[in-house]
């Protein structure tokens, strides 16, 4: 991976998603002596953490003497924060490795979400693109192998040679492993392009770059209040059965609601479609522990409308048991 970072774009994007702590306000219930008190800490995947935030609101609402703080930096680093104990919970968008199962870490799913590639909305083929899409092999020709270089190999019009800039991760991402997953037996490292800190930060990069071309999580993709994709991205609709032309059974991109039901239903590929989780180490209890079974059961009605999948109830059962 080429390790140039656009610190100067990037910095103040990434910083307003760096943490959130939901705590007593002044419209705040007040704690009852009998009420439980103290801090959860969490940290992680980006991918999580639009639904954490909602998830620890909602409950502190119901538990106000409990405080959620949440930051995103990865999952990298939300395992790293949870092993080493800075961090209660980690939100990882990734499968857990063998590595961190031997060092303690324990996991329940929680919600599903998706990867989805992203071009500027201005890039010289968009038209095209809409159109055509990409298949695997051409992504992986992009972000692996680097045998595409230019935009107009992408739709078969060779003489636009305007050259692809690709934006990657440049922190420990589930996103990018995801993305190299969807591409073939790939890893994040394998993944070519410019690093960039965060999913805010590969979103900012790419507004501004019309030759750009990066993979976002969904809910930093679309624009939460409208569901559309957000101003300046283009999602690239993905050729799944390859045969040159995006059909009808293949456009869901036009709003997040329609990707959400494609993901749900199997349509869209997984990978990029997953399971995102939350880890501890060695195991839940206290305060973590009764979050997290809320989670898994009243906390499951805010996930439609905070852009995610709800997890099959016979899975949520299964993940429910791991608490025990």
């Amino acid at each position: 991976m080429k390790k140039c970072f656009i610190v100067l774009l990037i910095i103040l994007v990434v910083a307003s998603f760096s943490a959130a702590c939901i705590q007593n306000t002044g419209n705040s219930v007040p704690v009852q002596s009998n009420e439980p008190t103290g801090t959860i800490r969490v940290s992680g995947a980006f991918a999580l953490y639009p639904m954490m935030v909602k998830w620890g609101e909602e409950y502190h609402k119901m538990h106000p003497g409990i405080k959620v703080e949440i930051s995103a930096g990865g999952a990298g680093q939300g395992m790293t924060d949870t092993l080493s104990g800075q961090s209660d919970l980690g939100m990882i968008s990734r499968s857990i490795y063998p590595a961190e199962i031997s060092k303690g870490a324990v996991w329940v799913s929680v919600t599903k979400d998706a990867v989805v590639p992203v071009v500027n909305a201005k890039n010289p083929v968009a038209a095209n693109l809409s159109g055509t899409g990409m298949n695997k092999s051409t992504f992986s020709s992009i972000f692996i192998k680097e045998y595409i270089t230019s935009w107009g190999t992408t739709v078969g019009k060779p003489e636009i040679k305007k050259t692809i800039h690709v934006y990657t991760r440049s922190d420990s991402s589930g996103a990018g492993d995801i993305w190299a997953k969807f591409m073939g037996n790939y890893t994040q490292n394998d993944l070519k392009g410019i690093g960039v800190s965060g999913d805010p930060g590969i979103a900012e990069a790419v507004k501004n770059d019309p030759l750009g071309i990066g993979y976002n999580n969904v809910n930093f993709a679309y624009d939460p209040a409208t569901g559309k994709p957000i101003d300046g991205l283009m999602i690239v609709p993905i050729d799944l059965n390859e045969d040159g032309k995006i059909d009808s059974n293949e456009n869901f991109y036009q709003t997040r609601t329609d990707l959400l039901h494609a993901i749900d239903t199997g349509i869209y590929p997984s990978p990029p479609a997953r399971e995102l989780n939350l880890v501890v180490k060695n195991s839940f209890s206290g305060a973590t522990k009764d979050f997290v079974q809320w989670i898994l059961t009243d906390g499951q009605q805010y996930v439609s409308e905070t852009g995610f999948i709800q997890l099959p109830k016979d899975e949520l059962k299964t993940e429910l048991k791991k608490l025990k």
